[in-house]
């Protein structure tokens, strides 16, 4: 028995042994292998087009065994390369900071024998390079894997045909987003062509044709089970067809096109149908009462539509039903519990402006916990729906826009704090105080209500916006947003707040828009404000001392307005890094801006876009010359310096600013002419000089002249159209009056006669002081002088003696 247990133990070690030899054989890691020669000179090859900015794919040209490239994954016997993943996502979506890939993107690299995976995604590709002889290629059929998707905001990738695809036989997941592919007509029975295709992702190709070629009588696509076409222009009908192409499919993307029509029967017989969106499209019609049999069916967005009629009650079947949204339709009556009744799964519901009625009973409880719920714009008030507060896995709430104007305390206070992604209560009539409460949303609107007190204290925890405005909060800014790190946006206008609110912000620095304007906020403008600021408003406060400095190196800064404060000081004179202020970079915004701006003389309600530049300075107590490097932003389109003591004169280069629309210079001490260079600025609507010091002429100019005499007043020296009061000789010599002419021939006459004695005394001392100095000179001068009085004398003499002569004859006759 013991021989035969140690046999055994012996046995169990081997085994273990063994196991442990082949796992550790099996996880060598793949740079210990050398990669097959003829892979390394395709993966050259498919190099040689690519720009690398940021060196993602710089090992490969400093090391010579391919498998231990970035991105390179090699078959740890034989050494050939399987996978290729150059996929450049951000680390956060939403940030955009990509590290990508530039360039030409060569498909010969189609050509490695035993590829099975190939991943270009999420890069900036401006070029599809595709071999004449893809045909050729017969080693791709081993290709399962092929993602060629580009950054759709960014993309300038264009696309014939997709011919080429014919050889990928063996492909399972195909990605082109991205990709315009608006020139392959046929595109469904190119994507035919691939039988074992599964998932087919081609949003944001704009593809315009949904229907199949006629000479076709049947294309089969059975095995597909994902289709995204999102995005895209098909501007027919949804043909029951295209739904007829597969049977099995589970996933389908419609959304964002303009596909008109009604919601197509042979929708309904998808029944494996897991996932639907047709939003933002043109439908019209009512929701079919047979979508309630659908009995897999998770998620349904038929949002921003025009359908109508009333929502079925069959709805309330869909017991696996995960994420239901219908909001933005025209749909009519009223929604009740028994739209809900089975509905156990439900996790979010949007039922954004709804013109429809609620009707729940006060003591409803819904047999659903809600993560996300949107309810905008739906007439819910006066009061939250009881409802709601039975919601205790709320992530997200949107009641905006809602009518509620009353609010249960204790259980409001327990429903908002723990919103820990978006919390949106904007636009209602809400009276609370809430300056004992912590909110820890990753997006916190509160604006356009009645809070009072305190404003709240803040977590710090992964809040990125923060829109308080137009409300009632006073007092000073919480020491808890001191820690708001990663703040993006955030937005206190017009409340009754004071204190040195910069002090606190100065930590953000992550923080892009900053609008603290119409409060009483004090202090100076800090040094170590946040890079990455593009919007600054501090208007209507109570700030002082200068600029500093480092507020004109922001190079992403596209608007500053810190007019009506008591700042003070001259313009720094240094170089203005405001990049996009000089060159033109439209950003992607990630959240819609409405801001107070002043421009063209009046003030608008304003949503921000990334195409707007502005400068405001005005009425503050700003002296000195208006720096040269100020006119050097040739971007910005609003520019308002008036109600200050600048002086001095306008540089020449503001013609360079032909982006100009409106410019107030009012109610300045500017000085000398208007340049000539301010008539090329021809998108100029609205112009504002009055007050100033300028004279001369108005320089001739049609945007000029189209302005009244009030953009001009003021200015005692200057003249010229759109003024009547130009008296200058150049212009009209005809209008001086006498007294002006008088003024003008005495000035002339004064300065005759003193030219005239300053010659005389000259001329005077220069001869006298000659003879006085010089004895020849002198000499010389007295021989002359005897000689002239001796001719002086005869002539004399003989003309009295010829007088004389001339009588006596005349006496005698």
């Amino acid at each position: 028995m013991t021989t035969l247990t140690t046999q055994m133990s012996l046995l169990l070690l081997l085994l273990l042994s063994i196991a442990t030899f082949l796992k550790t054989m099996s996880t060598i890691d793949h740079t210990m292998v050398s990669c097959n020669e003829k892979d390394r000179e395709i993966l050259l090859t498919f190099k040689k087009g690519i720009i690398d900015p940021h060196g993602l794919i710089s090992t490969w040209t400093t090391e010579n065994n391919c498998c231990s490239w970035k991105g390179i994954h090699c078959d740890n016997l034989t050494g050939r390369v399987t996978r290729v993943e150059l996929s450049s996502p951000p680390l956060n979506v939403e940030e955009e900071q990509l590290k990508n890939l530039k360039g030409e993107m060569n498909l010969s690299i189609l050509k490695l024998e035993f590829l099975t995976h190939l991943d270009l995604s999420w890069n900036e590709f401006d070029m599809i390079n595709v071999p004449s002889n893809h045909h050729n290629i017969t080693h791709v059929s081993k290709l399962l894997y092929l993602d060629l998707s580009s950054i759709i905001h960014h993309s300038s990738l264009q696309m014939d045909n997709l011919d080429w695809l014919s050889p990928l036989s063996s492909l399972k997941y195909l990605s082109l987003s991205g990709i315009d592919l608006h020139k392959e007509t046929n595109w469904l029975q190119a994507v035919e062509k691939i039988p074992s295709l599964l998932e087919l992702q081609l949003r944001s190709c704009n593809l315009n044709n949904l229907m199949l070629n006629p000479s076709i009588e049947y294309l089969n696509l059975s095995s597909l089970i994902t289709l995204d076409l999102s995005y895209n222009y098909f501007t027919s009908q949804l043909p029951n067809s295209f739904l007829n192409l597969t049977k099995d499919i589970t996933y389908l993307d419609l959304q964002g096109n303009y596909i008109q029509g009604e919601i197509p029967s042979s929708l309904l017989n998808l029944r494996n149908l897991r996932y639907i969106s047709l939003a933002y499209n043109q439908l019209r019609g009512s929701i079919p009462d047979e979508i309630g049999q659908l009995p897999r069916i998770q998620t349904l967005t038929l949002a921003v539509n025009m359908l109508s009629g009333f929502i079925p009650s069959t709805l309330g079947n869909l017991s696996s039903l995960y994420s239901l949204s219908i909001g933005f339709n025209n749909f009519s009556g009223e929604i009740s519990k028994t739209t809900f009744s089975k509905l156990n799964s439900l996790d979010l519901l949007e039922l954004t402006s709804l013109n429809v009625v609620f009707q729940f009973d006060f003591d409803w409880v819904p047999p659903f916990q809600l993560s996300q719920l949107y309810l905008s714009d739906s007439n819910q008030g006066p009061n939250i729906p009881s409802w709601i507060y039975t919601q205790k896995s709320l992530e997200s709430l949107d009641l905006s826009s809602s009518g509620i104007s009353s609010v249960d305390r204790n259980k409001f206070v327990s429903l908002i704090e723990r919103i820990n992604v978006t919390l949106d209560l904007s636009n209602n009539s809400m009276t609370q105080d809430l300056s004992d409460l912590t909110l820890k949303g990753l997006r916190i609107d509160l604006s356009h209500n009645n809070f009072t007190g305190g404003l709240p204290n803040i977590s710090p925890r992964g809040v990125k916006q923060v829109d308080l405005s137009y409300n009632s909060f006073s007092g000073s800014i919480p020491h808890s947003w001191k820690n708001l790190k990663i703040l993006h946006y955030i937005n206190l206008w017009s409340n009754k707040l004071s204190g040195e609110v910069l002090t606190h912000l100065s930590q953000s620095t992550q923080l892009r828009v900053l609008n603290l304007g119409e409060n009483k906020f004090s202090g100076t403008i800090p040094v170590n404000m946040s890079p990455d600021l593009e919007v600054i408003i501090l208007r209507a406060n109570q700030f002082e001392g200068n600029i500093p400095p480092e507020l004109f190196n922001l190079s992403y800064l596209t608007h500053l307005d810190l007019a009506h404060n008591k700042l003070s000081g001259s313009m720094p004179k240094c170089v203005y890094n405001l990049t996009h202020m000089v060159t033109y970079n439209v950003k992607i915004w990630q959240y819609g801006i409405v801001l107070e701006l002043f421009t063209k003389g009046h003030d608008y309600v304003y949503v921000v876009q990334p195409d707007r530049r502005t400068i405001d300075l005005s009425v503050n107590s700003f002296s000195g010359k208006v720096p040269v490097e100020l006119f050097e932003l040739v971007q910005v389109q609003t520019l308002n310096l008036s109600h200050n003591n600048f002086s001095g004169t306008i540089s020449k280069m503001i013609g360079g600013m032909e982006n100009m629309e409106s410019l107030d210079f009012s109610n300045n001490k500017l000085c000398g002419e208007i340049p000539q260079s301010m008539a090329f600025l021809h998108f100029l609507g609205y112009l504002n000089l009055s007050y100033n010091n300028f004279n001369g002429k108005i320089p001739i100019g049609t945007q000029l002249q189209s302005f009244n005499a009030s953009s001009y007043i003021g200015n005692p020296n200057l003249c010229g159209a759109p003024l009547n009061n130009c008296t200058t000789g150049e212009e009209n010599p005809k209008n001086v009056t006498p007294t002006q002419r008088n003024e003008d021939e005495d000035c002339i006459r004064k300065s005759l006669y003193l030219g005239m004695g300053v010659g005389f005394a000259v001329g005077f001392w220069g001869i006298c002081g000659s003879l006085f100095l010089l004895k020849k000179w002198r000499h010389a001068y007295y021989r002359f002088v005897d000689g002239v009085g001796d001719k002086i004398y005869v002539t004399l003499m003989v003309t009295l003696y010829v007088e004389d002569l001339a009588f006596l004859c005349k006496s005698r006759i």
